[in-house]
Order: C-alpha cells, then structure tokens, then sequence
C-alpha cells in the first residue's frame, strides 16, 4: 500500500508539475532545491499514509472489519453520492480542526513548518508534510469506512478527489475556469486560489475542499491571485 501511495504521489503530481511546465512556463524556476525536498517529505509521508491504508484494507478482504461494501445492491443507489458528500464533509472537518491546531506556535514549529516551507507551493508539495502532521492526515480515510457505509467505488473517486484538489490548491495557478471559481458555486469550494492565500497569510482559509467551516468561524479571507 505505501508502494501504491508512493506511486500514485509521483504520477498524479508529476503530471501536474508538467502540465504547470507547458501551461505556465518558467513558475517553479529557481525551485529545483524546493521541490527535491518536497518529493523527500512526501515520499516520508507515502510511507505513513500506507499503513493504516493497508491495515484497513486488510481488515476489510479477510475480517469484513469496515463498511466497505462491493454490490450495489447493498445499499439505495442514492445512497451513493449521498455517502461521497459525507465522505467529503467529515474529511474536511477533520482536516480544517487538525489544520487550525497545526498553526498553534508549538505544533507549528514541531511539524507544520515544513509544509510551509514550500513558498511558493508547488504540484509536488501536496503531500510533503513532517511524520507528525502526515499521520493526522493518513487516519481519516480509514477511520471513516469504520462508520459511513461506502461502496469501494465511491471510496475510489474520494480517495481521487482528494489527490486531484491536494495537487491543484498547491501548485500556484488556478487550473479551473475563472467562472466557476467567483460563481456562487465556487463561493463554498476551495480551489488554488483559495488555499494560495493560505500560504501566503498563514492565519485563515484552513480548510480542504469547502469553504464552509472558514466561512462559519470567520476564518476565511478570500482569493489569491496566483
């Protein structure tokens, strides 16, 4: 399973990085330093990641441990991109609290730090994190199957939206449309050039895939323009 995240870590932010390459030629000049440190730290994390992935994964094939089902049937079909949005809301609950908590001096210092020392962010920074902070981000997933029932496709495209939205808030440009990011739409979602202003100020717009908990505790600070 660390072999898997490790590889997927490469590939996804990889393609990202070039895409940044033929799209915004020149942005990461300067940061070959940065982004070797980046691929180190996120590397460390693929390794922490994979363990509680692989444990769960385990105990779902030989112990029907989690609520991962595999038929359809299981479950109402609405059910499904019911518990995708549930998926989503309580990972970005826990990542926005973790998050709020990983900006305390002393959390900060012990771990967060090396996160941000990515200035600016790249496509390779998604993922580079000290162990600290990578464990508080590798138990969520697994926790969840544990109480949301969640068919293993739905559990796919979760586990590919939180890699897509992790690569693209981080790698200094905005990648969606300028419609969708000031539409009333993008008003709740979080995209680069929200996070963008979170590495820039520090203080504000914590969360990962809403806007909701930075606007109901007064956190949010609006669009960077990367």
């Amino acid at each position: 399973m660390t072999a898997i995240v490790g590889l997927r870590y490469l590939l996804t932010s990889g393609l990202f990085a070039w895409i940044t390459g033929k799209v915004r030629p020149g942005l990461y000049k300067g940061l070959d330093r940065q982004i070797r440190r980046e691929i180190g730290w996120s590397l460390i994390s693929a390794a922490i990641y994979g363990l509680p992935a692989g444990v769960t994964a385990w105990g779902w094939r030989e112990h029907g441990w989690t609520l991962i089902y595999t038929d359809p049937a299981a479950h109402p079909l609405w059910w499904m991109p019911v518990s995708l949005l549930l998926c989503l809301f309580l990972h970005d609950t826990w990542f926005y609290w973790t998050h709020r908590w990983m900006h305390w001096p002393r959390p900060f210092r012990m771990a967060h730090a090396v996160h941000h020392a990515s200035r600016p962010p790249t496509a390779w920074a998604a993922m580079s994190f000290h162990p600290v902070e990578a464990v508080t981000g590798a138990v969520v997933i697994p926790a969840i199957v544990f109480i949301v029932p969640v068919h293993a496709g739905i559990l796919g495209l979760l586990l590919t939206i939180m890699t897509v939205m992790g690569i693209t808030n981080h790698m200094g440009w905005e990648l969606f449309p300028r419609w969708l990011v000031h539409s009333r739409v993008g008003h709740w979602l979080i995209t680069a050039s929200h996070h963008h202003r979170h590495h820039e100020s520090y203080q504000c717009n914590y969360g990962l895939y809403f806007r909701f908990w930075d606007h109901l505790c007064g956190t949010d600070r609006g669009l960077s323009s990367p």
